[in-house]
């Protein structure tokens, strides 16, 4: 055994902890300068996985310096997809290096570190640095970056299944695939709690070298429980509808709040949080004091206060969003509490896993269904877990705007050589496939500003100087790609702040766009009243009595991963064959009953097509099971097919189990299947005519221009307005399409319609699947308990909550008299 080995294990043993079989397997791989993937739960240990052989080298290396060799330069580079976490993991690994008396520095660089902190990061580097992707590009920006990255040894991506995938993982790719051409022997590994393709994601992590041995994954061998409950109802509506559940099951929830010694309330949208925090105060006043709110939205200064306030045990209860999904190493968290369905079986796991938030730790996890049916999912949910099923990430390919924002960040510093940097992008997995005419038409983009924008000076971004290096020369150019590094595109925020008095967070810019002044509406767990908007600013003060409008956020809405929807067929199978040894089946034995009578209760070999009449017209319902997504491709690509076949036009709505096809005129659904409407033939034809794929290509450019710099947001307090953003996007869109309609960026925008939004390799899958079912077309006189929540969900979206209510009360009271 090492000096190193014998240091690192007796500072284990002064606390009565003893090293992971699987963490000494990682120290002995990184000793051998092996690169690899870690695969652990949450809270089981992982950071002492990857720290630890770094401290035993040095201490190997300087056997009778190590407590007093300083200014060593940078070692380690921690990249982590969230700020919180990177908080913790630097006052863990500090305390590691003080107790050993290694005077290394131990600091993070982050969007919330202090900008004299990062002056002095240029002058000296940490010897650990834990940061972001976007700060890690930010450094790449800097000149002289190559001097500072000198003497790092090790990198680590942290929570890599929350970047892979995103194009926040192709700015780790690209990262790493600098940081690797400076020094080819760094070592890297990756972290991932939950994720099903662990292999591919080890391979997009690590690049693509033909002749280098495989990345090791190791597993961490510690079983954590996980225990599942399921708040139920007393009474079942066998009616159901998406969101009328939720709070009534309030009543129910506070107890366990009462036993608990402190408890997160994972929410799936920041609207969702902001109502469920609202209705449990109104429930319970006392919980005043002992409860907070937290999500992405508020402004930091309040989620920090939150994060440590629990920490500390001043609060117990915190109602939040995926902000706390990784978020900080709350020990001190007893349960979890989930509202509604979280639609995929990693997302649940690693929630789950913020309660025993330690290694050997078991979890406590309880399901709130938000309408009947999530119970189905609850189901499915519980055997998914038993069976450790968890989803694929998969990892996107050749994002154009990534790789423009890229070539400029090395640009604005240090200058690159278009040979050697090609090579080096022909290494990493998402660039793989970069063609020699599709990288010249990129170099001729940002140093002419391609075909159309030949004209413009601050399209011609780049120039060659005389060594041969693609630099920016221009300041001003220079400051804005600094200011705009990053891949995170939203909807313009607007700052929420009292008229005297401090910041509360951001909203987005169209729901203010909804109120007048003098509105009320629900925010930061507080009523406000709209005073004034002013420069990106809503002034507001604390209003009285009830509101009903809470900000919802674009994107909010999840849907059914691909796991999620196989494992739900697989239930209503066990629940066609009588198989009702789930108490969650068994609590809405009652609706599968009446769908059954009604209808039928279809199997994951038949495919249920409902046909009925009301007084709006002809409805279909479709039931593939296969997500919101899916079914947002899916029903207009039906809907087009069909009125192919007879001129017909068409509503539609849509939730996670199936579609709706309304139309004031008879549907020949009998006609359509005959010419084989789910076929695979002519599939990418067919979606983009039945849609309006310019307007969705269009909206997609709109976050691919800012990434790639076209259009520039503004800088920090003079930011654009988002239709101005909106209206700049336009215009480059229109002119691209007419005067250069082979630009990269426009097929990209296309691409990512395909892709993301209409998510068509599942489309196709899905498709392939109808195929093989049994079709049965089903002709009820009334919605069926499947095919109801459907429709509720069209009416949401021209009826005020009050007539909603009301409305479907109404219908209840008929379907069930009938």
């Amino acid at each position: 055994m090492t000096d190193g080995h014998r240091t690192i294990e007796q500072w284990f043993e002064d606390r009565d902890w003893r090293p992971f079989r699987w963490q000494r397997t990682v120290w002995k791989h990184c000793l051998e300068n092996k690169k690899g993937l870690l695969n652990a739960p949450t809270g089981s240990g992982k950071t002492f996985a990857l720290f630890m052989p770094l401290l035993i080298n040095w201490i190997n290396q300087n056997p009778e310096s190590y407590q007093q060799k300083e200014n060593n330069g940078l070692q380690l580079l921690w990249i982590t997809p969230l700020r919180a976490l990177a908080k913790d993991l630097e006052l863990h690994m500090q305390d590691v290096v003080d107790d050993l008396d290694i005077p290394w520095q131990i600091q993070r660089r982050t969007g919330d570190v202090s900008s004299s902190v990062k002056q002095k990061q240029k002058r000296r580097m940490p010897e650990v640095l834990i940061t972001t992707p976007e700060s890690l590009h930010i450094l790449l920006a800097q000149k002289g970056y190559p001097n500072r990255f000198k003497t790092l040894r090790s990198v680590v991506v942290d929570e890599w299944h929350e970047l892979i995938g995103s194009k926040r993982g192709i700015q780790t790719e690209l990262g790493i695939s600098r940081l690797k051409g400076m020094n080819p022997d760094l070592t890297i590994w990756g972290v991932s709690a939950t994720i099903g393709n662990l292999e591919e994601a080890a391979d997009v992590l690590h690049g693509v070298h033909p002749n280098a041995e495989r990345p090791i994954i190791v597993k961490a061998k510690q079983s954590k429980k996980i225990h599942v409950h399921s708040v139920l109802p007393d009474e079942i509506e066998t009616f159901p509808w998406s969101g009328h559940l939720g709070t009534k099951l309030i009543p129910k929830v506070l107890p366990i709040l009462d036993k608990s010694g402190s408890t997160l309330i994972f929410t799936n949208t920041r609207a969702q949080s902001e109502i469920w925090f609202q209705r449990l105060l109104e429930a319970n006043p006392d919980l005043a004091g002992t409860m907070a709110l937290h999500h992405g939205s508020l402004d930091r200064n309040v989620r920090d206060w939150v994060e440590e306030s629990l920490h500390s045990g001043i609060i117990k209860i915190v109602v939040c969003t995926s902000s706390l999904d990784l978020g900080v190493d709350f020990s001190p968290v007893d349960t979890v509490i989930q509202i509604g369905s979280p639609k995929g079986v990693a997302r649940f796991v690693q929630r789950a896993g913020r309660s025993g938030h330690q290694p050997g730790a078991d979890s406590t996890i309880w399901f709130v269904p938000t309408h009947a049916l999530e119970l189905i999912e609850a189901a499915a949910l519980k055997d998914a877990v038993e069976d450790n099923l968890m989803e694929n990430r998969d990892p996107i390919l050749k994002p154009f705007d990534v790789l423009i924002q890229y070539l400029i960040t090395l640009a604005v510093s240090e200058g690159f050589k278009p040979d050697l940097l090609f090579d080096e992008l022909k290494h990493t997995f998402a660039y793989q496939t970069l063609q020699p005419d599709e990288w010249n038409w990129i170099l001729n983009f940002i140093q002419n500003g391609g075909e159309s924008l030949t004209r413009y000076d601050e399209y011609n971004k780049v120039e060659v100087d005389e060594d041969g290096l693609w630099r920016v020369f221009d300041r001003k150019i220079a400051r804005r790609h600094r200011m705009s590094i990053g891949t995170i595109a939203s909807d313009s925020m607007l700052r929420v702040k009292y008229l005297k008095g401090s910041n509360l967070g951001r909203v987005e810019e169209w729901f203010i766009s909804q109120l007048n002044t003098g509105d009320t509406f629900w925010f930061a767990g507080r009523n406000l009243e709209l005073v004034k908007i002013k420069d990106m600013t809503v002034y507001v003060r604390r209003a009285k009595g009830a509101s009903s409008k809470v900000p919802s956020y674009m994107g909010g809405r999840m849907s059914l991963s691909s796991n999620m929807s196989e494992r739900l067929r697989l239930k209503l199978r066990e629940a066609n064959e009588g198989r009702t040894d789930s108490i969650d089946l068994e609590t809405i034995k009652p609706i599968l009953d009446i769908q059954r009578t009604r209808s039928i209760l279809p199997d994951e070999k038949q495919f249920l097509i409902e046909k009925s009449w009301s007084n709006e017209g002809c409805h279909c319902f479709f039931f593939p099971f296969e997500g919101r997504y899916v079914h947002e491709g899916l029903s207009a690509l039906i809907a087009y097919r069909i009125s192919k076949i007879t001129p017909i036009t068409f509503s539609i709505a849509m939730n996670d189990y199936g579609f709706e096809l309304l139309s004031d005129r008879d549907i020949p659904i009998s006609e359509a299947l005959e010419k084989n409407i789910f076929s695979e033939e002519n599939l990418i034809h067919d979606i983009m005519g039945s849609v309006n794929d310019a307007e969705l290509a269009r909206r997609r450019f709109r976050g691919i221009s800012q990434i790639a710099g076209l259009v520039f947001a503004g800088f920090p307090g003079n930011q654009k307005k988002g239709k101005h953003l909106q209206m700049s996007s336009g215009l480059f869109f229109d002119v691209f399409m007419e005067y250069e309609p082979g630009h990269l960026l426009i097929q990209q925008a296309y691409d990512e319609v395909l892709s993301t939004q209409l998510d068509e390799a599942r489309l196709r899958v899905a498709l392939q699947r109808i195929q093989n079912q049994s079709v049965i077309i089903k002709e009820i006189d009334r919605f069926s308990p499947f095919a109801f929540p459907i429709f509720v969900d069209r009416l949401r979206e021209r009826l005020s909550s009050e007539k909603l209510t009301d409305r479907i009360e109404k219908m209840q009271r008929q379907l069930e008299a009938s």
